[in-house]
């Protein structure tokens, strides 16, 4: 997995390649948890180029979600690949998080 971040528009796009499971759910982890201690709350995490999410991965971004909207900001999704909107359906994540179709449209919906 590699999981990358940058600045626009007044949002962070993080941008995860790969799998986001056991293996890699630590990292991910740890990658948010150092968004958060500079104030980073405005979140669009672009999932187009993740393969494969498991319970690890949902706990990773269940996680991220609380953290935000505790910090009064949000993680939403974008570019959700098929399989991965069946896990986040299956789960019942579906209401808990916004999910848009592209990263623009996400970042979009940051801006008042």
């Amino acid at each position: 997995m590699e999981i990358t971040a940058i600045q626009r528009s007044g949002a962070t796009i993080i941008q995860i390649v790969g799998s986001l499971d056991t293996l890699t759910s630590d990292e991910a982890q740890t990658f948010f948890d150092e968004l958060f201690k500079t104030d980073q709350v405005h979140l669009a995490a672009d999932l187009s180029q993740v393969e494969y999410l498991s319970s690890a991965g949902l706990r990773v971004l269940l996680s991220a979600l609380k953290n935000a909207r505790r910090r009064s900001g949000d993680l939403y999704l974008a570019g959700l690949q098929e399989n991965v909107q069946q896990v986040l359906e299956l789960a019942g994540f579906t209401s808990i998080f916004k999910i848009f179709p592209t990263i623009e449209a996400a970042i979009g919906a940051f801006t008042p």
